[in-house]
């Protein structure tokens, strides 16, 4: 079962030219999620591991009719990328980024609460729907579908617990 996230996903990455960005978007599409758009100002009309590059989630949007982003930019950046996103009528917004300063992140939270936009994160390692879709950094490998959801902030714990609800057959 899917929440948030599944096969009709149509996914955006901000900060697609980074190094981090570029490395995650390939593991996405390897697992099989529709990664239909980058984003890096500056660098639009280039592409990145077959993925078209634009300058503005807005124009990622009207392009792909993406649905959902993923950030992968700097901490200093990355409150104004998950408003970029909310602004350009993105529903999911995963981000993964660590160390984004908290009075930041309390005015998003402001900003999202007007919007029907779903925030995750920041400094967690994503959604995932088990054969269906990955947007984050979680290995695909260890998830299995089943009943049982888990939310959680921390990477490694949610890792362990994944393993042990696998190991059950629960998911």
């Amino acid at each position: 079962m899917s929440i948030l996230v599944d096969k009709n996903t149509r996914l955006v990455v901000q900060g697609i030219t980074g190094r981090e960005g570029e490395f995650h978007t390939r593991q996405m599409l390897e697992y099989g999620t529709k990664v239909v758009a980058g984003v890096t100002p500056g660098k639009g009309g280039g592409w990145v591991a077959g993925v078209p590059v634009f300058d503005t989630v807005r124009e990622a949007v009207e392009a792909t009719g993406a649905n959902a982003s993923i950030s992968y930019v700097p901490a200093r950046f990355a409150p104004d990328s998950i408003l970029e996103a909310a602004g350009a009528g993105i529903g999911v917004i995963v981000c993964i980024t660590e160390g984004i300063p908290v009075l930041d992140m309390i005015r998003v939270r402001a900003h999202l609460e007007c919007l029907p936009a779903r925030l995750i994160g920041p400094n967690c390692p994503g959604i995932i729907t088990p054969n269906e879709a990955k947007v984050g950094i979680m290995p695909g490998h260890i998830h299995r579908p089943g009943p049982v959801g888990l939310v959680s902030r921390s990477g490694t714990l949610t890792y362990e617990v994944v393993y042990a609800l696998s190991e059950r057959g629960l998911g």
